[in-house]
């Protein structure tokens, strides 16, 4: 017995199957997003995005060991260790693993 087994994309928008559709990945609010759409939908997608994406800063991606501040300034790599001794010194709180609250790392950075 043979089987054939046909795979279709449909586009989550409208619920086309797609023939020459394509898939958009965007993020807001820190949540990334991906989305099959037929080229009318994308179209639609990328004129409704426009206003915004003018208008915005692209981020794209950093070189290793530098992360963007809130200032959008760029900052090196922060040896972690050196930051919690500092916190330690400088009466922060902060636990000896885990994750440095933002507060203790601007703190840190400030000093430097």
């Amino acid at each position: 017995m043979a089987k054939k087994h046909i795979t279709q994309v449909i586009d989550d928008l409208d619920g086309s199957v797609l023939e020459n559709g394509t898939t958009i990945n965007f993020s807001l609010e820190g949540r990334a997003y991906e989305i099959d759409l037929s080229e009318k939908n994308a179209r639609k997608l990328r004129e409704a995005f426009e206003p915004f994406t003018v208008a915005a800063r692209p981020i794209g991606s950093s070189a290793p060991g530098v992360r963007r501040s809130s200032g959008r300034r760029a900052v090196s790599s922060r040896d972690l260790a050196d930051v919690r001794a500092w916190a330690e010194k400088n009466g922060h709180s902060i636990n000896a693993r885990g994750r440095i609250s933002s507060a203790v790392l601007a703190a840190y950075d400030a000093a430097h």
